[in-house]
């Protein structure tokens, strides 16, 4: 069964700073059962630029899903986390958090926040890439996301 948006493509916006990291997911998505479209931003700010189509991300498309990382540069993954919840416009896109930590702290507050799924990433390659084809299993295939 395949799910597909207006276009005929899932968006998916990634939040992630670790380059390995970045290309494990692509290489996953690319291997994908569904057409997708992984865009990939580095820090929360940029995050949020995109998520509200501002400065060079003002012709972006809005994603069906977030994989957002905790430890970003210039604004970390859980205020970008409380910003995406906080606001009527992006409040009901899905947020993954995809992180190392695994502090029953960071878990507690992402919950707090709202996240719709806490996984920790796994340091081994073959687990990392069976994490993100669960996630794409789950997210873009079990689940009805929230129309745009």
């Amino acid at each position: 069964m395949a799910l597909y948006t207006n276009n005929g493509m899932i968006e998916i916006l990634m939040v992630e700073d670790n380059p390995a990291d970045i290309r494990l997911t692509k290489e996953a998505f690319k291997d994908a059962k569904m057409l997708n479209n992984l865009h990939v931003v580095n820090n929360g700010e940029d995050a949020m630029a995109f998520l509200r189509k501002h400065g060079n991300y003002v012709n972006t498309s809005r994603p069906d899903l977030i994989l957002l990382d905790l430890n970003l540069p210039k604004k970390d993954g859980r205020e970008v986390l409380a910003e995406i919840k906080k606001d009527p416009d992006l409040k009901r896109i899905p947020v993954v958090i995809l992180t190392t930590s695994d502090d029953e702290k960071d878990v507690l507050k992402a919950y707090n926040l709202h996240v719709n799924a806490y996984i920790k990433k796994p340091v081994d390659l073959e687990q990392f890439m069976r994490i993100v084809e669960a996630v794409e299993e789950f997210w873009l295939s079990v689940v009805k996301l929230p129309p745009k």
